[in-house]
Order: structure tokens, then sequence, then C-alpha cells
């Protein structure tokens, strides 16, 4: 196996100065990419989809849960499998308590193509308490580009997609696929991908922070068993 080269402190130190310059770099440059992201058109949701969840038949809309954003992750599940994708698996073991995202009005849902008599059980194997709902019989996996037809056959591919509600309307903002899922699953990670972002002042565009009517999105971390409602 090869291993990195021993050295002193020292050089260690200079070493790891000049690659913490090209982190920086590379952090400026993703802040610039959130905020490109964040300047993207969005388009309308006019498909009324029907989706199966816990509480039985849920729409779109009802999937924000009365929020501002949704953020969706596509989970391979097709209907003919017995179990749900093993990487699509592991992304969902790194999500974090929801509460989070809630305090930035943002609900977080997983959709897979699955009847929900197949997911029910799986969730319970797992040990997941985010919601999951089956999108069996409609289009939205179709729609959104996770269920793609190749010379005759289904392939199902993982993703996920962000909106935003303004009032009973919702709007489509982002959708990223496979390798953008790289480096996904935190709180801040999810939010960047959002038309609303972070809710920093910081953030461009401005304005977006006090988008909500609430302090700017670090102001409002607590922990999690703390946040009202």
């Amino acid at each position: 196996m090869s291993l990195p080269e021993i050295v002193s402190r020292e050089e260690w130190r200079a070493a790891r100065a000049e690659l913490l310059r090209k982190e920086k770099a590379a952090t400026r440059a993703r802040d610039a990419l959130n905020a490109e992201r964040r300047g993207l058109p969005m388009v309308e949701v006019d498909e009324e989809y029907v989706f199966e969840g816990g509480d039985g038949k849920a729409t779109l809309l009802d999937l924000f849960e009365g929020r501002h954003q949704l953020v969706v992750y596509h989970f391979m599940f097709a209907p003919e499998w017995d179990a749900g994708c093993r990487s699509c698996s592991g992304f969902l073991d790194q999500i974090g308590h929801l509460a989070h995202l809630h305090a930035r009005g943002t609900s977080f849902a997983t959709v897979s193509r699955a009847p929900y008599p197949k997911i029910l059980p799986f969730k319970a194997r797992m040990g997941w308490t985010v919601p999951w709902y089956s999108s069996y019989g409609s289009d939205f996996n179709h729609d959104f580009e996770v269920t793609l037809e190749r010379e005759g056959e289904f392939v199902e591919r993982p993703g996920l997609s962000c909106f935003l509600r303004d009032r009973d309307r919702v709007f489509h903002t982002y959708s990223t696929y496979e390798r953008g899922l790289d480096c996904l699953g935190s709180t801040s990670s999810l939010l960047d991908l959002t038309a609303l972002g972070r809710q920093e002042e910081w953030e461009e565009p401005k304005g977006r922070a006090s988008a909500l009517g609430a302090p700017a999105g670090s102001e409002r971390v607590r922990y999690h068993d703390e946040y009202d409602g």
C-alpha cells in the first residue's frame, strides 16, 4: 500500500498551509457556484401528481408540510424489486435530524416508484423516520428524469430535486443526479441546492435571507429538541 511521505512537523505545516490556500479558493468558488445556482430560473409544476405515504394519498404540495421549500431524494426502488438500492440506502443513512432543515422552512422527503406496501417494511427494517412516499402509477419519476427508458426497458438512477412553494403554486428550481450527489447529506449541503439557500445575510442574491420573515439562518440554529414546532 502506498502511504503518505513521512516528514518533520515543520514540513507538514508548510505543506498544510499550501493546501489550505487551495481549500479556501475552492470554498470561495463553491460559494460563487451556489449563488449562480440560486440565480437559476424556475418552472411551475402543473402536473397533479398523486403519491402514497403513511397518511394515505398526498399531492406534491402536501409533501411541503406547509413549509416554503421541499427537497426530494429520488430513491432507487423499482416496483419489481424486493428491497431498495444499497447505494441510496447509504445516502439516506447520512441524513441528519430534519429539525434543522425545518427551522429554515425546508422539508425533506424520499420518493420511490415502488408501491408503498413494499416501501413500508423496508423503511422499518432500516430504521428510518424520514417521510417516504410512493410515486407508483404516476409520471413523477419519468418527468424528473430518474426513471429512464433505454432500449425498451426502464432504468433507475438516483437524484435529488428542489421545489419552492408560493402559496398553492409549486415550482421546480433544481435537480442533480448520480455524481452530483457526492458530498451531499448535511443540512448545509442540502440548503445550498435550494433557491433560498442557507438564508444567511452574506449570500447572494440579497433578500433571500429574510424571505421567510425570520432571523438569518445561523441565528436560528438550536438543539434539535428546542425548536418550536
